[in-house]
């Protein structure tokens, strides 16, 4: 039967000390999850699962080598976390897969029910693809060889969650492992001896054409030969991170690790077809230049603020107009303005110190030590203020319209002309423009 690698996030040495993950509460998330991992340990022991436990000191990249130098093909890894966020009031359990892989978003729904069932006071927040985390991927969905998950057990920022982990430790041991006993039956349905492996052939299509040579589905995810990265312009001579396996005497490599290099990647399930496209065809130009051309329609910019915030547009109907107006008027990637948005505002649901009336849709300030971020007669002169600040931000060209930005004269003009270039500027958050770049790319589906 397969076997189970379970893995407590954080604890481990990185950049040159010990990482306790998030703080909050008297605890620390190693501690939270070093604990509870042991519990889900011993009862998956109990019920004669062959477990094997990531040691505490490896660090996040030396956690996912120690599991593939393991891993054989009928196991599976899970890595579980402690959330965080700046308000105590968000709460909830989630389970991340990688992206496109519907197999593994089936596996993540029996994770995460087995808990809730087990904690019924625990929110659900839903099974989530990793390009909806912050920096639009997780290495362990990705590079970990088996089968993968990671899960977000609750928020340690929230008093309520942090309450039910420490005095129910043992029920959430128990959901997790009801979700990893169903999961590893499903990966690993034999008792017996296991069969020689064979992988389905799937269909290719590359910038729209269909491509001749056949791929694989491999626990789920598509694999492509490596010699069609050469056609997408994509040299993986030196990048041995990138996921390889030879089968039939050809190397094949996963598709969606393509992503990284500025390739889309789609799914067609009715016929079995990986679709690639190169940002060469999807994006003409550089992806993080702020002063450039946006690419989508109007109705691409809907569907996708609808598909992340079915309300969104309640409020703000024309809000992706507005972008696409007001952008193109001042040379502004109207793409670009629109995904920061989406990061500032949480896809139009605010939460924090802006309320909507206020029409500040990137986390604006005043000057003159107001005590409140700025504010906007309406969401188009509140559009136009945000792109006035990037392109203070990002040009020495002046503006079209007449100024609104209240901020715009203090910026050095054209100190930062590319997305990760806002970091510590825009936001104190250093991965803030990273956080944007993700979220471009997830509009672009790549």
């Amino acid at each position: 039967m397969g076997r189970i690698f379970i893995s407590a996030a954080h604890g481990g040495k990185e950049a040159g000390g010990i990482d306790p993950g998030t703080i909050a509460g008297g605890t620390t998330e190693a501690r939270e999850m070093i604990l509870l991992r042991d519990l889900i340990v011993t009862e998956l022991r109990a019920r004669s699962f062959e477990v094997l436990s990531v040691p505490d000191d490896l660090s996040a990249a030396d956690t996912i080598a120690w599991i593939n130098a393991r891993g054989r093909s009928t196991d599976v890894a899970l890595e579980i976390h402690a959330d965080a966020a700046t308000s105590p009031n968000v709460r909830g359990a989630s389970v991340f897969y990688i992206a496109s892989n519907d197999q593994r978003k089936s596996n993540a729904e029996l994770l995460l029910v087995g808990l809730v069932r087990r904690v019924p006071q625990l929110p659900n927040r839903g099974v989530r693809p990793d390009t909806d985390s912050g920096l639009g991927k997780l290495a362990f969905c990705r590079q970990t060889a088996i089968a993968s998950l990671l899960m977000q057990v609750g928020f340690l920022s929230s008093p309520e969650d942090r309450s039910l982990l420490q005095t129910r430790r043992r029920d959430f041991a128990l959901g997790i492992a009801d979700g990893l006993a169903s999961w590893s039956r499903v990966v690993d349905p034999s008792q017996g001896n296991t069969p020689e492996v064979t992988y389905p052939p799937i269909n290719i299509s590359i910038n729209g054409q269909n491509y001749a040579e056949k791929g694989i589905l491999v626990n789920g995810n598509a694999y492509i030969p490596i010699d069609l990265a050469d056609r997408l312009r994509v040299d993986l001579s030196k990048v041995p991170e990138v996921r390889r396996i030879t089968y039939h005497k050809v190397v094949y490599v996963k598709a969606i690790e393509l992503r990284d290099f500025n390739v889309s990647v789609g799914w067609d399930a009715a016929t079995k077809t990986v679709q690639l496209r190169s940002i060469l065809v999807v994006c003409p130009g550089q992806l993080d230049k702020i002063v450039s051309n946006g690419n989508t329609s109007e109705v691409q910019l809907q569907v996708f603020l609808r598909n992340n915030n079915e309300n969104a547009l309640v409020r703000f109907p024309d809000i992706p107009k507005l972008y696409r107006e007001e952008a193109s008027v001042e040379g502004v990637n109207y793409d670009i303005a629109f995904c920061q948005m989406c990061v500032e505002t949480g896809f139009l649901r605010f939460g924090g110190d802006i309320k909507p009336e206020q029409n500040n849709f990137a986390g604006l300030g005043t000057i003159g030590g107001a005590t409140q971020a700025a504010s906007f007669e309406s969401a188009r002169i509140g559009v136009r203020a945000h792109i006035q600040h990037l392109k203070a931000y990002a040009s020495l060209e002046p503006l079209v319209n007449e100024v609104v930005d209240p901020r715009f004269r203090f910026v050095t003009r054209g100190i930062a002309p590319l997305i990760d270039q806002l970091s510590g500027r825009w936001s104190a958050d250093l991965d803030y423009g990273a956080k944007i770049t993700a979220m471009v790319k997830r509009l672009y589906g790549i």
